[in-house]
């Protein structure tokens, strides 16, 4: 048993268990929101079972009791994705309770997890993405010429990358002397996340555009060097003076790049690996995918 869970037995009480569980996704190398949000949602817990009642004595009828009186009995409202994902937390926990030998069997294992569809997104038709280019291209070719704009947009509809993702793009990580064609390289810091690593392919009418924002704003590390919000207020810009009745965004653009994907009949794994997502993430993704191709 690992070390930070070796003092964790049948007998041990709820908070120290979440500590000890703590300990590990952090050493895990878990992002710190996740941690946050993992250990927000098990310590609920500590709300309905009584303080003393220990790990070896919660059972699969105390779970579903515990998540009936989330979703219907506690003052808090809870929505049906929010309790989703807190009996996601709860199974983890006591999986790692198990895998690690403080429970011989897991009493979360049997309890019903619950999906919860989010809404179907807005995307932007064909229309409307070539307008925006054309609202972005313009800033280039003004007396005093601004590629970033173009820059940013034309990369985010092209590569469906989300807005942490094109944050964490450094100069390095694009290739444009590459053998199979113009490649940037997403990256994550974390280990935990390195499933999500992906090269994707860069049009090449992109490059100019890159060479004259680079020549311009002169990034020494980070490509775009500007608050999440910032580049945010960039593209809603954009959507204002391309006549769009959207508010445009990073989402937006993402969902009309895997729409575009789709559509065009490229592999639905294919789809997947471009967006650097789990097969179980796919799920959901695919069924909007289908909705919004019908």
């Amino acid at each position: 048993m690992a070390q930070n869970t070796a003092h964790i037995t049948s007998q041990t009480s709820l908070i120290p268990a979440l500590k000890a569980w703590e300990v590990f996704m952090n050493d895990q190398g878990r992002s710190p929101n996740t941690v946050k949000a993992f250990l927000s949602d098990v310590n609920l817990l500590t709300q309905f079972l009584p303080p003393d009642r220990i790990l070896g004595a919660i059972t699969t009828n105390d779970l579903n009791r515990f998540f009936e009186w989330m979703e219907k009995e506690r003052d808090v409202p809870c929505s049906p994705k929010t309790l989703a994902r807190r009996i996601t937390s709860t199974k983890s926990f006591f999986r790692w309770l198990t895998k690690h030998g403080a429970l011989v069997t897991d009493p979360a294992e049997k309890v019903l997890q619950r999906s919860a569809i989010s809404p179907l997104p807005q995307v932007l038709t064909e229309d409307d993405a070539n307008a925006a280019l054309l609202a972005a291209d313009r800033h280039r070719r003004e007396h005093k010429a601004d590629a970033r704009l173009y820059t940013l947009l034309y990369l985010l509809l092209t590569t469906g990358i989300k807005k942490s993702e094109c944050l964490g793009i450094h100069l390095n990580h694009i290739d444009l002397e590459s053998p199979n064609g113009p490649q940037v390289f997403i990256r994550y810091a974390s280990p935990a996340n390195r499933y999500k690593e992906r090269k994707l392919d860069l049009p090449e009418d992109w490059i100019p555009a890159y060479n004259e924002y680079v020549a311009q704003y002169q990034p020494v590390d980070q490509l775009f060097p500007w608050s999440p919000r910032r580049l945010e207020y960039l593209l809603e810009d954009i959507g204002k003076e391309a006549g769009l009745d959207k508010h445009l965004s990073f989402d937006m653009c993402r969902w009309y790049s895997i729409l575009r994907d789709y559509q065009s009949g490229m592999e639905v794994d294919k789809v997947r690996q471009k967006m650097g997502i789990s097969k179980i993430q796919w799920r959901e993704i695919h069924m909007k995918l289908k909705q919004l191709s019908a």
